[in-house]
């Protein structure tokens, strides 16, 4: 499914209000003057205070990021597009949820 190819500097979130940054693995390839995000960048969440029903604390710190285009590439990994398939993930690398992205550029678009 085709959609505006994401970037380091979008706007993302975890499902429980941390902020997610990604770190670019590939920062030669840009749009809007940021690096594109690939298949293989880390998603780092902080601020998230998400706790279990039994008071344990469960924050997200992490996601893994599942597809990405399949027609555009950044040193040979797949850039991720959005609406993008991941989860955010806990310490114990439990699955959280999906990021949700409020703002990215959208004039590039991918496959």
């Amino acid at each position: 499914m085709p959609g505006p190819i994401l970037h380091v500097g979008a706007s993302a979130a975890c499902p429980h209000g941390g902020t997610l940054t990604l770190v670019p693995a590939s920062p030669r390839v840009t749009v809007s003057g940021q690096p594109v995000a690939v298949l293989t960048d880390q998603g780092l969440v902080a601020g998230c205070a998400f706790t279990l029903p039994g008071g344990k604390p469960s924050p997200c710190v992490t996601t893994r990021f599942i597809a990405a285009a399949t027609r555009v590439t950044s040193m040979g990994q797949p850039v991720l597009i959005n609406p993008m398939s991941a989860l955010c993930l806990s310490p114990e690398q439990a699955p959280q949820g999906p990021p949700i992205f409020t703002a990215s550029q959208a004039r590039v678009v991918a496959t």
